[in-house]
């Protein structure tokens, strides 16, 4: 697989993409509850409600005094006398004595024992002194953050798929050169043999013992150069986030060169609009300056529209369920208005307060820290550069001298240790040449994971 195909692959199959993508939703899920303050709360409520008994109302036995009065009749009102003649006798008025009036006990049943009952609630906050804009505030810094900790995970990915594709790369040189210094030294050490026993007598038997010593020394080396290898593939699949036993073969031979020249100034001044790390920062303090406007609304009243509408069905038609007790509306207006809590909001306004300049202060700290960071990668960038150079000449000239004394040796012309010696100093400059490649790349792509790519692509934009 090309480094392409692998990056490709990994942000299809790491575990760590939808981890990071499940916590900007939570994060976006907090911020829509924060705004759904701005909005009407309205519940609705249905039940059903058995009473073991009807309750009643029970007025208690009494008595009623009535005080002596005189009654009035109307003009000209006259009782007729019984007997010859038929006289009347006229009447103005009647007296009635004083008297008390017994009202006994009454049991009166006020509802039936079933009822349902239905309402709806609204509840409408009109001012509350900036808490909401605290909360959604606060919420946003959030998000902001988790959004910046997702482009760092991806950023990590990148830079973790990169370094570990080409130090895959590095292990197969690294084994083909170990597999190649093997054929050689097991090339000299057959002349070597050949040559103590029918040669001049030059090269005796103790330098093929040298010889074999070291060549069974690096025959155990190559073997480890090769489960280095294998253990390279596997911890490249597995950063791509593929099974255990799965391995992947990078499709490049060989390491890339590319040249780093960029100015160190402007690359740290203009990584602060990119590192995930500031942003990060810069979204913590706005979500901090969000709870000390929540916190200061403690100080301000709250202002509330509140209304319901209930619907009561009870077989019973008196008492407190007649027609018009069964439905209603009702319709409010409620402020409330904080006076003294004991010093609480000023303390916890001091909290936030202290909250928001430690994380400025800690800015303050990673600004240099970033800075630091650059400037450490940069200066081992032009380290690694020049030295690319100089173990690629020595690389150079050592397979030369192997070259020159392999077939000196042959003539009898060098002896067996300066022969042994020019093949390994080989390796280890190839080795060396190749490791020093793959700190370029290593340093390369460490500088992306601590600025972001889009600092690179604008800077190269822009020369």
């Amino acid at each position: 697989m090309t480094l392409q195909d692998c990056l490709s692959a990994a942000m299809q199959n790491s575990h760590r993409r939808p981890a990071s993508k499940f916590a900007v939703l939570m994060a976006e899920a907090q911020h829509r509850q924060a705004l759904a303050a701005y909005w009407p709360q309205v519940t609705g409520k249905v039940g059903y409600e058995h009473l073991s008994d009807a309750p009643d109302f029970r007025f208690p036995a009494s008595s009623v005094p009535v005080p002596a009065q005189s009654i009035p009749l109307p003009p000209g009102f006259s009782i007729p006398l019984e007997g010859p003649g038929g006289t009347k006798i006229p009447l103005t008025s009647i007296g009635v004595p004083a008297q008390t009036m017994k009202i006994p006990e009454q049991d009166v049943k006020i509802m039936d024992p079933d009822s349902f009952l239905a309402s709806m609630n609204l509840t409408w906050l009109l001012y509350d002194g900036g808490m909401r804009k605290g909360y959604r505030e606060q919420s946003q810094g959030l998000v902001d953050m988790m959004k910046q900790e997702a482009r760092r995970t991806d950023l990590e990915i990148v830079d973790s798929v990169k370094r570990f594709y080409y130090g895959s790369v590095l292990a197969r040189q690294l084994h083909q050169v170990g597999s190649d210094t093997l054929a050689r030294m097991e090339a000299t050490l057959n002349l070597t043999e050949t040559m103590y026993k029918e040669g001049s007598g030059k090269v005796k038997k103790t330098d093929f013992l040298d010889n074999k010593v070291m060549v069974e020394t690096l025959r155990a080396m190559v073997a480890q150069l090769e489960k280095n290898e294998t253990m390279a593939q596997a911890a490249l699949a597995n950063t791509m986030g593929l099974s255990w036993d799965s391995a992947i073969k990078p499709s490049d031979k060989e390491m890339p060169y590319t040249p780093y020249a960029e100015d160190l100034k402007g690359l740290v001044s203009t990584a602060y609009q990119f590192s995930p790390d500031w942003a990060k920062v810069e979204a913590g303090i706005r979500a901090a300056e969000g709870s000390v406007r929540t916190e200061r609304s403690g100080y301000y009243p709250k202002l509330a529209v509140t209304g319901e509408l209930h619907k009561l069905w009870n077989d019973y038609d008196a008492g407190m369920v007649t027609d018009k007790d069964k439905e209603g509306w009702t319709v409010g207006v409620g402020i409330e208005i904080p006076i003294f809590n004991g010093f609480l909001t000023k303390n916890k306004i001091a909290e936030s307060r202290a909250r928001v300049d430690k994380t400025r202060e800690e800015q303050f700290l990673l600004k240099e820290g970033i800075g630091l960071q650059i400037k450490d990668v940069f200066l081992g960038l032009q380290a690694a550069q020049k030295s690319y150079q100089a173990t690629l000449d020595a690389m150079t000239a050592a397979t030369e001298n192997r070259d020159l004394n392999t077939r000196a040796y042959q003539s009898e012309l060098v002896e067996t240790e300066k022969v042994i010696r020019a093949q390994l100093m080989e390796a280890l400059m190839c080795a060396q040449h190749y490791k020093t490649c793959y700190d370029h790349i290593a340093l390369q792509s460490q500088m992306a994971l601590l600025v972001g790519t889009e600092v690179l692509k604008k800077l190269r934009a822009n020369p």
